[in-house]
């Protein structure tokens, strides 16, 4: 009696999985447009019903990067991402530079139904990054896509985790979930007003013999200068004094950037810093002055 309760609830949770992997693409595509509906919902409301993507999202973190400027972390503590250990596989789609193939839109089902998966390492670190310990049936490579986050703007194809999940969705067609990520941040609607273009060709293309010539014609080809305007705060570039001349800025090479406002737990912190070195300053002043007393008398 015992063994046959067994062998039907294991025939039903079997069921149940196959029938989540057989999500349609109808079905898809309708919780993807109610997720993009959530998401622009006040925040007290998205508070009470949380965003549910359709598919899942993960991230495998090495530590490489500052956890208050991490894009991949920023998302975990949203809910939007799952966090992977080391040695764990992920079924679905995964960006790695271990990929031998590029994302084509004819993944489109493999993200709808089993997910997407990045890794959050440092792009000064990638010869220490142990790849071979995050692995997957199905690792990808990101076509030519230049960043606009503010660590490395304008830089091509060192994206972040949130551009590099984005860039993904805009390939395989599922442009919603790309914006939903990027509305998490300032910056975040650069990122597809910079690589427009592109993004439209890749979407576009057939097969990976297409990506690869869009790619190669669109690198090849001469684009003008975008202009930058220093009071665009949601630009992403960084502000600089209009009496220098502009250039980009020496930064680390890292895969983060900034938080977004409502995320930002340092504020306090840096005004009381302030605080102190203004206290030491009147000490100071308080010390020469009594100093220069003393030698008048």
């Amino acid at each position: 009696m015992g063994r046959k309760k067994q062998g039907q609830f294991e025939s039903k949770g079997k069921e149940k999985r196959h029938k989540m992997k057989g999500k349609s693409m109808e079905q898809f595509t309708e919780e993807m447009q109610c997720a993009l509906e959530a998401s622009l919902l006040p925040r007290e409301d998205r508070e009470a019903a949380p965003v549910k993507l359709p598919c899942p999202l993960a991230m495998w973190d090495l530590g490489h990067c500052d956890p208050k400027r991490c894009t991949g972390r920023k998302l975990v503590r949203k809910g939007l991402v799952r966090g992977l250990r080391l040695n764990q596989r992920f079924s679905g789609l995964i960006l790695s530079p271990m990929g031998t193939k590029y994302v084509t839109p004819a993944d489109r089902t493999i993200v709808a139904q089993n997910g997407l998966a990045v890794i959050d390492c440092s792009w000064a670190k990638l010869e220490e990054t142990p790849f071979s310990k995050m692995v997957g049936s199905h690792p990808r490579l990101l076509p030519y896509l230049v960043a606009a986050n503010p660590v490395n703007y304008g830089k091509p194809c060192k994206l972040s985790c949130v551009e590099a999940f984005a860039a993904t969705f805009c390939i395989v067609g599922f442009q919603e979930l790309a914006v939903l990520l990027l509305n998490k941040f300032k910056w975040g609607a650069g990122f597809l007003e910079l690589n427009k273009v592109i993004l439209a060709r890749y979407a576009a293309c057939s097969s990976e013999e297409e990506m690869l010539s869009a790619e190669k014609e669109y690198i090849a080809a001469p684009r003008e200068e975008e202009p930058f305007d220093p009071f665009d705060v949601d630009s992403g570039r960084e502000s600089c004094s209009l009496n220098r001349p502009q250039g980009p800025p020496e930064e680390e090479e890292d895969s983060s950037e900034e938080e977004d406002a409502d995320d930002d737990d340092d504020d306090g912190d840096g005004v009381e810093e302030d605080k102190e070195d203004d206290d030491d300053d009147d000490k100071g002043e308080i010390i020469k002055n009594k100093a220069e007393d003393g030698e008048d008398k």
